[in-house]
């Protein structure tokens, strides 16, 4: 079900509005303790408690809006309640700062079983949006997969040997920057296997 469609504009600002306001939150509090109940909270956890709700209430909101979540969102969802929650409930970032790395080794896993049974599932989450032959949803899908196997190494080193503030940089515009260039860069990929589904043309079906 390819769901409804809304406002690019509204739908940009509830997938991005947690991220953004997670970075402000964090700039303004990265030196600042707040005590809550008797227990000091760093900014970073403050932040990631403001961050969690927000996600949740947006997601809920896309989900309103267009009748549909993609499997990516759903997990994405999952994974920051579960390790956002324990960041705050124990008081410690590191919890936080692993959901990237589960998130991004979850997504290599699935689209590697996918292959190995001959099934590219990216295909059946974006065909709608990008149709292409099955030759080009494997070839994407095995890029994928060294995409995230790298970006999950990658998280695991910076927030293991890197300062808090790094590793939010990367969080917020590193990693939609990679995305952002990884997709640009399969321009030859789509027009080589792309092609327009009956109808799109505007002629006859």
């Amino acid at each position: 079900m390819a769901g409804r469609k809304i406002n690019p504009w509204v739908k940009a600002g509830l997938e991005f509005g947690p991220l953004v306001v997670f970075f402000v939150a964090f700039s303004r509090l990265k030196d600042t303790d707040v005590t809550i109940g008797g227990t000091a909270y760093s900014g970073f956890v403050v932040a990631t408690a403001l961050f969690v709700p927000l996600l949740v209430a947006t997601t809920l909101a896309l989900w309103r809006l267009t009748g549909r979540l993609a499997p990516m969102q759903i997990a994405t969802l999952v994974l920051v309640v579960v390790f956002g929650g324990l960041s705050v409930w124990l008081n410690d970032p590191k919890f936080f700062k692993m959901k990237p790395t589960l998130i991004y080794l979850l997504f290599a896993v699935l689209l590697s079983v996918g292959l190995m049974r001959g099934k590219p599932w990216l295909q059946l989450v974006m065909d709608d949006a990008l149709p292409m032959q099955h030759e080009g949803w494997i070839i994407l899908t095995k890029r994928l997969i060294a995409l995230f196997f790298g970006l999950a190494v990658a998280n695991e080193a910076i927030w293991r040997t890197m300062s808090d503030q790094t590793w939010v940089n990367f969080k917020t515009f590193g990693l939609t920057i990679i995305m952002f260039a990884f997709f640009m860069g399969q321009s030859r990929l789509f027009a080589r296997y792309g092609y327009e589904k009956p109808g799109e043309d505007g002629g006859d079906a």
